[in-house]
């Protein structure tokens, strides 16, 4: 069973570069075919596809954060980060990490962080 586990910063400020951490357990995250996720949901909104990194290292990310965010991993501790830079307040949300399998789409989900960025 793999479960995930985020962590970071509870409060940052406008203009500075957030930095998460997903430990990921159960798993090696070199493992194929899956997809490691960062995902966002602010405040009454909905769910928010921020990027993956693949188990080979390469990397998506959604054009509507304009180059902001980067993901990577550390295949030694079985992690994997998340990074966004020129934060706003719209930023703000709960930041879930997650594992999806290409084959047959089994997910698995973190806990969720929630991140405040304060104007």
């Amino acid at each position: 069973q793999v479960q995930l586990e985020e962590s970071g910063p509870d409060l940052v400020n406008s203009s500075q570069t957030l930095s998460l951490t997903c430990t990921v357990s159960g798993e090696s995250i070199t493992t194929m075919s899956t997809f490691w996720t960062w995902i966002r949901q602010p405040p009454g909104k909905n769910l928010e596809w921020i990027g993956y990194i693949a188990s080979a290292g390469n990397t998506f990310y959604t054009e509507s954060l304009n180059s902001r965010a980067s993901i990577s991993k550390d295949n030694a501790k079985n992690t994997v980060y998340l990074q966004m830079n020129s934060l706003k307040p719209e930023d703000t949300a709960v930041y879930y990490c997650k594992a999806r399998r290409v084959r047959n789409g089994l997910e698995y989900w973190g806990q969720g962080t929630q991140v405040t960025v304060s104007p």
